[in-house]
């Protein structure tokens, strides 16, 4: 069976956005809103697996709403909406649930990273976190999503457990949808390379917004002096850049700073590289410092602006919501036919 190309994608909306976040994700949603028929979400629900303060919660919720669009997502070609506010992703999330093997979940690491050595104090939410991903896009029938190294293992949950959805209820499937096949099995959808940000302040670990340290961050707010600011304190290495790849062995904060430029450019690293051949990084930071004020603060600004006018915020989430849901509602009532509840 053929599926209309449909694209799906979340960010939590745990903590304020940093370049990260931007280039390796909501930067590249823009790119497939003319191509695609696309859903971004704010995924609310994945945000209390681990607890969140309400009032933290709304207010990250609209804040990444307003980086969607800041980002030049158009609420007009894309339907945005926050999670909870359809239903069909609990309804589905159970079902899937119910579908999904222990096995699968005992093997997913990003819930051994999240836990930790306090795997018996977790939620269960956070343990069934994948199922719900699952739900997620195949809710609506998602074809393609975006994703990154750190999703690549729950994204091919998702395509097992359609697969096993499929198989189980093959006879069900056939009478209610004649057809063969009622979920699509989701592709990841890459658009260049993929851009992994690491920290200003140590080189091996991924930027995080959760970092105690913000120096060690560039948020999507931060304005045109903080970015500067940020650049120039980040931790360097005493030689000159090098001019070939192997020249980067020991030295991830070199290569993290040059993998920055290249992304903000939207460059070939290895095109950087030869530029900046035997560069010291005080002459490198100036350049990589005014690449990243005239990309970044033209979307900063913005992002405080929406910010800024929550009720416009709320709209765009409640018009995407409805126009979700009306596209979930058939989907998730055939998916509760096939499984055999009565009134579906």
């Amino acid at each position: 069976m053929s599926f209309a190309e449909r694209v799906f994608s979340g960010v939590q909306p745990t903590g304020t956005l940093t370049l990260g976040n931007y280039l390796g994700a909501i930067r590249r949603f823009a790119d497939f809103q003319d191509s695609y028929e696309c859903l971004y979400c704010v995924v609310d629900m994945h945000a209390i697996t681990v607890f969140q303060d309400p009032k933290e919660l709304h207010r990250n919720t609209l804040g990444v709403t307003a980086a969607y669009l800041a980002a030049g997502l158009d609420p007009a070609k894309n339907i945005i909406f926050n999670q909870s506010q359809v239903a069909a992703h609990a309804e589905m999330a159970w079902i899937f649930n119910c579908v999904t093997r222990i096995g699968w979940l005992n093997r997913m690491t990003q819930f051994k990273e999240k836990a930790g050595k306090n795997r018996e104090n977790a939620s269960a939410g956070l343990y069934v976190y994948p199922s719900l991903m699952a739900a997620d896009i195949l809710t609506y029938k998602a074809t393609h999503v975006p994703v990154g190294e750190d999703q690549k293992q729950h994204l091919e949950l998702a395509r097992d457990i359609a697969q096993k959805f499929n198989h189980d209820y093959g006879d069900a499937i056939r009478t209610q949808t004649n057809t063969d096949e009622f979920f699509p099995q989701p592709e990841p959808l890459i658009e260049g390379p993929a851009m992994r940000v690491m920290s200003l302040r140590d080189g091996t670990k991924k930027m995080s917004k959760s970092d105690p340290s913000d120096m060690s961050r560039i948020n999507m707010d931060d304005d045109a002096d903080t970015i500067a600011q940020k650049i120039r304190k980040a931790k360097t290495d005493p030689e000159p850049l090098p001019g070939e790849a192997t020249g980067f062995i020991g030295r991830p904060e070199a290569e993290n700073l040059i993998g920055i430029y290249a992304a903000l450019a939207q460059e070939p690293k290895l095109a950087v590289v030869d530029r900046f051949a035997g560069t010291q990084f005080s002459e490198f930071k100036k350049d990589l410092t005014e690449l990243a004020v005239s990309t970044l603060a033209p979307v900063s600004d913005e992002l405080r602006r929406l910010k800024a006018d929550p009720g416009h915020l709320e709209t765009v989430l409640n018009e995407g919501a409805g126009r979700a849901a009306a596209l979930a509602a058939p989907i998730i009532a055939d998916t509760k036919a096939i499984v055999g509840f009565v009134g579906a």
